[in-house]
């Protein structure tokens, strides 16, 4: 009797659930030194934004006065490039080592694959190019693109029965998460359902095993 061995994570799938990990953290660091800005500080008129903001700036100060606002936020910024690159690899590496995918599966990594992809293009325009205005227009594109293409995908994993289910739902639930973290927190906290999504599917090896092959069915003689 044979036994399929559960994958391991690689360096794909390590990479991509160490990018969630420290997504997590650096989405309210940046969005701190982001209200500590000329543009950003309209969005402490929020209570909502407001009750955790203030008090989190005074007990991170250390994290937040090393240099002029501008320049910290910009700081933080340019780590979110190396988080969306590696959930990107990590979402790639999936989709190489999945078998044959039926219609909705297929759309769903048609669609949201390229809007990874332009999302990274964004940050990286964003926060390492002078052309900041222009590369936030991208981002506002790529985002809702990636939403629908992620639902798409989501849906037809679960149905499918992907392992971690974590995945599908968060793929499914990141169009409401969008809306929901970027009102409390700010647009890059968005990233971090998406980031959990591959870095789960990473960590669980998803990324980095070949894809399975049934073992023959032995006959009688």
């Amino acid at each position: 009797m044979s036994t399929v061995s559960r994958p391991t994570p690689g360096l794909v799938g390590r990479a991509a659930f160490a990018a969630a990990c420290f997504a997590t953290v650096l989405a309210p660091v940046h969005a701190l030194a982001r209200f500590a800005t000329v543009d950003g500080a309209e969005d402490l008129e929020s209570p909502a934004v407001r009750f955790w903001a203030e008090p989190a700036a005074r007990s991170l100060h250390r994290l937040l006065d090393w240099s002029d606002p501008q320049t910290v936020y910009v700081a933080y910024g340019r780590l979110w490039l190396p988080v969306l690159v590696a959930l990107t690899v990590c979402a790639v590496a999936v989709r190489r080592h999945r078998p044959a995918v039926p219609g909705l599966e297929l759309w769903g990594w048609r669609i949201a694959l390229p809007a990874y992809g332009l999302m990274t293009v964004s940050v990286f325009g964003d926060y390492w190019t002078p052309w900041m205005d222009q590369a936030f227009l991208l981002s506002i594109a790529a985002i809702p693109i990636g939403a629908v293409g992620s639902a798409l995908l989501g849906i037809a994993l679960l149905r499918r029965g992907f392992r971690p289910r974590a995945t599908g739902w968060l793929l499914v639930t990141w169009f409401p998460a969008i809306v929901i973290l970027s009102s409390l927190i700010a647009l890059g906290a968005a990233l971090v359902p998406l980031a959990w999504a591959w870095g789960l599917a990473g960590r669980a090896g998803r990324a980095d095993a070949a894809p399975a092959v049934q073992p023959p069915v032995a006959s009688r003689v």
